[in-house]
Order: structure tokens, then C-alpha cells, then sequence
């Protein structure tokens, strides 16, 4: 596993911890439980950066989301919670 999700509930940002990385470019969706695209992140990391934090997700409405990460070749999801 390459990140994962600091805290699986969130209110306006998610935070992500970065290991073993390959690359330094990172994609990230979240999708609401519908599947539709809610948002999307692409980030290019400096080598020594091991936290990325996904701001500006105040606009969506409470609920569950599946973050989806991919790196490269690699990918990952995780579902999340949005709560007051």
C-alpha cells in the first residue's frame, strides 16, 4: 500500500500519508455511493513529501465516498465518511 487515509471520516478535507512511493505523481477521485465524480486530485510530490491533505471538500453533502488513489500502476480505495 502506497497511502492511505489518515482519518475515514472527514468534514472539509481528507488527509493522505504517503509510503513507499514510486512516483511522484498522484491521482485521487472520490466518488459518492451513486458512483458519480465528486472530485478529483492530481498532485506532483516533491520525493521527501510523505502528507498530502485534499482541501475544498466543505460543498458536499454528508454521506459515503470511495476515494480512489492510483499511482502508476497502483491503485487503492477506501470508503469514506463525510459527517457534520
Amino acid at each position: 500500500m502506497f497511502a492511505k487515509v489518515k482519518y475515514p471520516v472527514f468534514i472539509d478535507a481528507l488527509k493522505l500519508e504517503l509510503a513507499n512511493c514510486s512516483s511522484s505523481c498522484l491521482r485521487a477521485v472520490l466518488k459518492d455511493e451513486g458512483g458519480r465524480i465528486c472530485g478529483t486530485l492530481e498532485a506532483t510530490l516533491p520525493e521527501q513529501e510523505r502528507e498530502i491533505t485534499w482541501r475544498g471538500l466543505n460543498h458536499l453533502p454528508y454521506g459515503v465516498y470511495t476515494l480512489e488513489v492510483s499511482q502508476g500502476e497502483d491503485e487503492m480505495k477506501t470508503r469514506l465518511v463525510k459527517r457534520v
